[in-house]
């Protein structure tokens, strides 16, 4: 079956990784209008299929694209490729050339984050779901509950990956020593995410989300059996 009519608003999308490729499936199938850009040939082969030809081939960065893009009518601009530099262009280009009010951008290195903020641009430093909590906060007709007030709350969002030779794995989340300040709210294993209980047992593999003030980021990486570097900010490719 295909993607119901579109009945709501215009959104535009940069970055068909596995971020971008999947907040496009879910905005389709809420009913948006979507078209997702693509600078990679390859996999805008790939995506242009999946997403039944709402997808646009060529360089966000470069005005005629995202005008042939439609820009200029988007309700909401979301950059997700993994390239910093590049998000905070098209998003910059889309509030001060086009008046889009609503912008939301992948933030890859949380160093940079500040420079999201002066611009006015919801910053993120996670996956799929929490985007699309930032998302249903903007859009309010919805009708849905965001996960966090990011603008406002002096807290980190970061998605973590287990290795196998972490001290965590095989171990209850209950029986974790946690630094104080961090709270792992969610879990993806094969796949599947849920929410995390006392007796849920961290295995290698498993992609954790969690929340936390920044000032005990080492600490809990270094906890979590992770080497610097290891944190998942890389491009979804």
């Amino acid at each position: 079956m295909g993607a119901p009519p579109a009945t709501g608003e215009y959104m535009l999308i940069v970055g068909g990784g596995k971020v971008g490729w999947n907040l496009a499936r879910e905005l389709i199938d809420k009913g948006h209008e979507v078209t997702l850009i693509e600078s990679d040939r390859e996999r805008y082969l790939t995506v242009e299929q999946e997403l039944e030809h709402r997808v646009l081939y060529g360089d966000a960065s470069e005005l005629w694209v995202l005008e042939r893009a439609g820009i200029a009518r988007a309700g909401m601009v979301i950059a997700v490729t993994g390239d910093d530099e590049d998000n905070l262009l098209i998003c910059q280009v889309a509030k001060d050339k086009y008046g889009v009010d609503r912008v939301i951008a992948r933030v890859n290195n949380p160093r940079n984050r500040q420079h999201f903020e002066l611009l006015g641009v919801k910053p993120y430093v996670s996956a799929t779901d929490l985007i699309l909590r930032l998302i249903e906060r903007e859009v309010p007709r919805y009708g849905l509950v965001h996960l966090l007030d990011l603008a406002d709350a002096k807290i980190e969002i970061i998605d973590l990956l287990i290795g196998p030779n972490a001290q965590v794995v095989g171990n209850r989340l209950d029986e974790l020593n946690l630094p104080k300040g961090s709270l792992l709210i969610s879990v993806m294993r094969d796949g599947t995410g849920f929410v995390p209980t006392p007796d849920t047992v961290l295995e290698a593999g498993d992609e954790v989300l969690a929340v936390l003030d920044p000032r005990v980021e080492e600490e809990l990486t270094r906890y979590l059996g992770l080497e610097e570097g290891t944190i998942d900010r890389t491009p979804d490719a």
